[in-house]
């Protein structure tokens, strides 16, 4: 319990530290110790006694300003895997898809499918090595890495995007682990909007709400598309819906399918904003 709660521990050792400080006190000033040498040594216990609350109290303040992580770590070595494995799929994967996509004949309409799906597979790619750095990354820096990578393609369709991403001072953004399945939501969503949704127009809005908690991050992506088809009663539409759902527990909020522009879909992700 004491090496995971740096407070409890420091608290403790302060405690033990003022009973065995009473207790040279009270041996002191009454004087229990007829012995000379006796009292010699009890004074020298009482003042190594006093040196040693002083540096616990010291180190008092700053653990009990300690908070966990709300991600894990990673160590040395397996960052440098993981930077391995992305430029390796960087340089050798992409580069293959970048050298198919330069083999087809691009005015030649039966090619176009199989361009648009390596086109797809290359960005789905370039987003993956993104995610594979930056453990630490506060969601607004992920969606800014992100809007990098999909605006190209969003462009080449003729896909407009709004872009409001909003900061509040003092309020916690998401980071690590959430934020990582925040984006990974993002990313889906744009997918299904490029590939599903026949729309024109496309919004990525982050603002900060008022909740009866305290505040949340509402985080949306809406588009003037097609919608979700219709589907029988008691089943979801597909487009990684059910995948979208896990990310959103998993980042610790929930995840709401709403009406966006015209006949659009709207995908909303609250997650409360803790301090």
């Amino acid at each position: 319990m004491f090496r995971t709660r740096p407070p409890v521990y420091a608290l403790a050792c302060t405690v033990l530290w003022l009973i065995q400080l009473a207790v040279n006190l009270w041996l002191v000033f009454a004087d229990q110790l007829a012995h000379a040498s006796a009292h010699r040594w009890l004074l020298f216990n009482l003042a190594t006694t006093v040196v040693l609350g002083i540096l616990i109290l010291l180190q008092v303040p700053r653990a009990l300003q300690w908070r966990p992580r709300r991600s894990i770590r990673p160590s040395y070595e397996l960052k440098l895997e993981r930077q391995r494995i992305a430029r390796d799929l960087h340089d050798q994967v992409g580069s293959q898809l970048v050298h198919a996509m330069a083999l087809l004949d691009q005015r030649n309409e039966a090619m176009q499918p199989l361009a648009k799906a390596l086109g797809n597979c290359l960005l789905d790619l370039r987003l993956l090595v993104d995610s594979m750095d930056g453990d630490d990354d506060a969601l607004t820096d992920r969606l800014a890495r992100l809007r990098h990578r999909i605006q190209p393609s969003l462009d080449q369709r003729g896909i407009a995007l709004d872009w409001d991403v909003m900061l509040i001072d003092g309020a916690s953004m998401p980071v690590g682990a959430p934020a990582r399945e925040l984006t990974a939501i993002v990313q889906e969503a744009m997918s299904n909007v490029l590939q599903h949704s026949g729309a024109t127009a496309v919004a990525i809005r982050l603002r900060h709400v008022q909740t009866d908690d305290g505040g949340a991050w509402q985080l949306q992506i809406s588009d003037n598309g097609i919608g979700l088809p219709a589907t029988p009663m008691g089943h979801e539409a597909g487009h990684g819906i059910a995948g979208m759902r896990l990310r959103a527990i998993k980042a610790g909020g929930r995840l709401e399918l709403l009406r966006g522009e015209g006949q659009g879909l709207c995908v909303q992700i609250t997650v409360p904003a803790r301090s």
